[in-house]
């Protein structure tokens, strides 16, 4: 029987999606569906005086139009996630209103909302909506939302904190170590705010049965089961067994669609209101102002080092914006998927981080790709390089100085880290020797000097780096303030012809889970991949899942897969034993069928899936079919790492920066499909060059966004992506059964600080030290005049 794990199988998926067969929300069409338009805040602060809807209530097709003084007013999106100030005090949470009522908190925020017969018609009649404002200051940066007398975002708070929260070493402890260091390198900077720009944008279809009484939602969500949780206990208040939430595909998400969104909530309560079924999608400039946003940290840090170039210490302030409302998980974001991975790769034997997260007049900030990993890693890995700089050593050689040891988890214990932690395995030092190798490191060095004598400019950047994923146990992220429990599901039904159709919790949003899974489970139980079937995203046919994000699919979804193919193969193996009269323990399987040890005596697995739905000779007490499903729960974070080296030449005229080589060493664990691996790196690495390069989301000092559209916000193009050498090494993970860690966020979370380490490092010689990102043909231009 042919194997399938390691294998590059082409994704199964994309046949549909290439003939234009996929199943978005924004394809589906119901019978009699009405349409729905938001009137939306043009500013970022302001009362609202006055909202008159006489003239858009007459206009053509409308057939209703409600505001925040309606019952749905009432009704308030959930935050998923709890953490107290340091103090004890509870986390402020305001209640997050479907539709303002007495002020708006950032511009883009719904006072209103149209629905009429047709999306057009629903537009033009929400312009006919007249609110009158009175527009108040605004604050958008989160450190100066902390300073004495900034505007304040919810007035029954005397300042912005949403909440304070530190982790690691005594401060005073880790202050005293950097006093005593032999170097210091400091850095203050912004982790740039970033919009999520999924191609496809949020969509919702509800539809409302008066027959029955029940709820059917349509959406373009990462977690349709978590949604239908929210959206019934929270929310709305809906009975949970009469809502059926589901999401066929998505075109990406990155993040922005795990939450439960106003508008998620809106349509479905609409859709009874109005008796028909009722659609919204949002256009671009909606997405730019509505998704929610990742990033956008003030931070200010310092790390010691000793005379040998050994981290002594490292201490960080930062000041982390939640926007004007907590997003679904946005306090776990600059806290435990943040703070939680600054021991980074090395044997840092201090630290400590404080976190203050303020409400800002801006979208909501959530998980972004990475989320929270990709901010830690910058930041270690540019202080790191600063530092090589500033004490006259090589770049890798002060990462080799403090890499932490070898572990497999088995043989040596799992690493303790300062920050609550323990990596599972780990192997650092080899991913950075490998990417030098792959960089052709020492003949680099040579080849920048002899450009520089041209007047050149090459750099070559290095960043290591690591990511907490398939975040639990769920009694461990429910002690830090989870509002859900982080398990999984997987089901396995073995059909009577011994084909195999498998339910699972999580959701497939392009990383190409009805490849994947089928490759392994097709490989344990011996059977063709075309055999197996993934089914996912419909909550009326998966029993439960907690959805995709945090590179959780493969390590925790697919271990709960693995837990119930296990009870196939032991109530499968009982009923084999009856059939070759035989004992269970003289059975082995493999090649799809049970055999008796030293003999030819065996029976196929499809003979077996025969029986057990046609029990006539059967062992006794047996309970007829092969149907099983279990839930997953791990023991433990899973921890890829990796090495990233960037390459780039520096225009010295313009300041352009030309990207001309770029190298990814990652350690994924056990990899079921390479060439989906691959991918994944390819679509972080190029989010992470965006960062580094091109994106920022802007707002004035108004609270307007001045960057809302493509005109201003700069997204990558083919020009500014070379092309990506993917490398890997191979430490699985000890504590799952598939040995894997997670891809899907490595190639972000590595590439930006690569990037921007590749430039400091063609201007160094010039006495720049940093730039703020992102790294525009101008701000490096300026960098390097007033260095000269």
């Amino acid at each position: 029987m042919e194997n399938y794990i390691g294998k590059p199988i082409k994704r199964r998926e994309d046949t549909r999606f290439l003939k234009g067969a996929g199943r978005y929300t924004d394809d589906i069409k119901l019978p009699h569906m009405a349409h729905v338009a938001f009137v939306r805040s043009p500013y970022a602060h302001a009362k609202i005086l006055n909202i008159d809807t006489t003239a858009a209530a007459q206009a053509e097709g409308v057939i209703a139009i409600y505001t925040g003084a309606d019952e749905c007013g009432n009704f308030g999106v959930p935050c998923g996630w709890q953490v107290n100030f340091k103090n004890g005090d509870t986390m402020r949470e305001p209640q997050h209103p479907l539709l303002a009522k007495e002020k708006v908190r950032h511009v883009g925020e719904a006072v209103a909302v149209v629905v009429a017969e047709t999306q057009a018609l629903a537009r033009d009649a929400a312009e006919l909506v007249e609110v009158e404002y009175e527009e108040l200051p605004a604050v958008t940066n989160p450190k100066d939302a902390m300073q004495p007398g900034a505007p304040l975002v919810h007035d029954q708070w005397p300042d912005n904190a949403a909440f304070d929260w530190c982790i690691g070493n005594d401060r005073a402890e880790v202050e005293k170590a950097l006093e005593n260091a032999y170097h210091v390198t400091e850095l203050e900077f912004i982790n740039n705010r970033l919009a999520p720009n999924a191609i496809e944008p949020r969509s919702y279809i509800a539809d409302y049965n008066v027959n029955d009484d029940k709820w059917t939602l349509y959406t373009s969500t990462q977690n349709p089961h978590l949604i239908r949780l929210l959206l019934c206990a929270f929310t709305l208040g809906l009975p949970e067994h009469k809502v059926r939430v589901v999401s066929y595909d998505v075109g990406g998400g990155f993040g922005s669609k795990i939450y439960h969104y106003t508008e998620e909530a809106l349509v479905t309560w609409l859709s009874r209101q109005v008796g028909r079924p009722v659609k919204w999608t949002a256009d671009r400039s909606e997405a730019f102002m509505t998704d929610a946003h990742g990033r956008d940290h003030v931070v200010k840090s310092k790390m010691g080092f000793d005379k040998d170039g050994k981290i002594v210490a490292h201490l960080t302030d930062e000041y982390c914006a939640m926007g004007a409302y907590l997003s679904t998980f946005a306090p776990a974001i600059p806290t435990y998927l943040h703070g939680t991975l600054f021991q980074g790769l090395y044997t840092t034997p201090l630290i400590h981080l404080n976190v203050v997260a303020p409400f800002t007049h801006t979208v909501p900030v959530d998980a972004y790709r990475g989320a929270g990993r990709p901010e830690a890693t910058y930041l270690i890995e540019r202080l790191i390089s600063k530092a090589a700089i500033e004490m006259n050593m090589d770049p890798a050689e002060i990462r080799f100085k403090n890499f932490i040891p070898p572990f497999d988890g088995i043989n040596q214990p799992g690493y303790q880290t300062q920050v609550a932690l323990q990596y599972d395995s780990g192997n650092y030092a080899a991913a950075l020797e490998k990417a030098l190798e792959a960089a052709g490191y020492e003949n680099f060095r040579k080849e920048q000097e002899e450009a520089r004598q041209n007047g050149k400019l090459l750099g070559l950047g290095i960043s290591t780096w690591i990511e907490g994923c398939g975040i639990a146990p769920s009694a461990v992220v429910g002690a830090l303030g989870a509002r859900a429990g982080l398990y999984e599901v997987g089901h396995v039904r073995v059909q009577p012809t011994g084909k195999v159709t498998v339910y699972t919790g999580t959701h497939s949003h392009g990383q190409g889970h009805e490849t994947t899974f089928a490759q392994f489970v097709a490989d344990k139980l011996g059977i063709p991949i075309e055999d197996v079937d993934i089914e996912h995203g419909d909550t009326n046919e998966v029993a439960f899942g907690m959805g995709t994000y945090g590179s959780r699919s493969l390590a925790v979804g697919g271990s709960a897969i693995v837990k119930s193919i296990d009870k196939v193969l032991e109530k499968g193996a009982r009923i084999a034993a009856h059939k070759l009269e035989a004992a269970v323990e003289d059975l082995e399987y493999g090649d799809g069928k049970w055999t008796v040890k030293g003999t030819d005596k065996s029976i196929s697995f499809g003979d077996v899936a025969l029986t057990a739905y046609v029990p006539h000779d059967y062992p006794q007490g047996e309970e007829p079919g092969l149907d099983f499903s279990s839930f997953y729960d791990p023991v433990n974070f899973t921890f890829p790492f990796g090495a990233h080296i960037c390459i780039v030449e520096v225009d010295a005229d313009t300041g352009k920066v030309t990207i001309k080589r770029f190298i990814t060493v990652d350690d994924v664990g056990n990899i079921i499909n390479p060439m989906i691996v691959d991918g994944q790196i390819h679509g972080g690495v190029v989010q992470g060059i965006g960062q580094a390069l091109l994106e920022e989301v802007a707002y004035d000092e108004g609270g307007q966004m001045i960057t809302g559209s493509y005109m201003d916000y700069a997204m990558p193009r083919a020009d500014d992506v070379p092309f990506i050498e993917t490398h890997n090494t191979v430490t699985p993970c000890p504590h799952n059964p598939l040995g894997v860690k997670g891809a899907g966020e490595a190639g972000t979370i590595g590439a930006t600080p690569a990037v921007v380490n590749a430039v400091i490092d063609a201007l160094a010689h010039l006495g720049v030290r940093d730039i703020q990102m992102p790294l525009t043909p101008q701000r490096v231009w300026k960098a390097m005049q007033n260095n000269n």
